[in-house]
């Protein structure tokens, strides 16, 4: 069990640093194609909204490759399709349990499923914060 609790600390440690540097480059991105396209007003906001989610959507599927070459460095799993598969199911939290790693390394899997509803919940916020900010939740507007 150390051994499971030690990649896991730092595999979440490497994905949290992912996803810290992965949301200020979302951010200078987002910024950076609002004011080169030059646009106001809502089609500026579409634009800022759709970059943001793409950018997450980019950042967490960093994170479970991650976590999916971890599984088949580790030889957890078979091939590199089944962890990513795994990965993915395991990241968010859906959690099939069709594809289960070794007994010896189900501590690992559950690391990463904590670790993904937490990353996941960070993106959310940091989604909602945006649509406050710029997109189409400021306040007094409505889409």
């Amino acid at each position: 069990m150390f051994s499971n609790l030690l990649v896991g600390t730092v595999a979440i440690s490497l994905t949290v640093l992912v996803h810290t540097f992965g949301l200020i480059a979302v951010t200078h991105a987002m910024t950076h194609m609002v004011a080169r396209f030059r646009m106001h007003g809502r089609r500026s906001r579409i634009v800022a909204m759709i970059s943001v989610v793409m950018g997450l959507f980019a950042v967490m599927t960093v994170e479970v490759w991650l976590w999916a070459g971890l599984y088949r460095l580790l030889g957890i799993l078979p091939d590199f399709e089944t962890a990513l598969y795994f990965s993915t199911t395991t990241f968010s939290t859906v959690g099939y349990g069709d594809i289960v790693p070794a007994h010896d390394w189900r501590v690992l899997a559950a690391l990463e499923g904590v670790n993904g509803f937490l990353l996941i919940g960070w993106s959310t916020a940091y989604l909602i914060a945006a649509g406050t900010r710029i997109g189409p939740f400021r306040i007094g507007e409505h889409f």
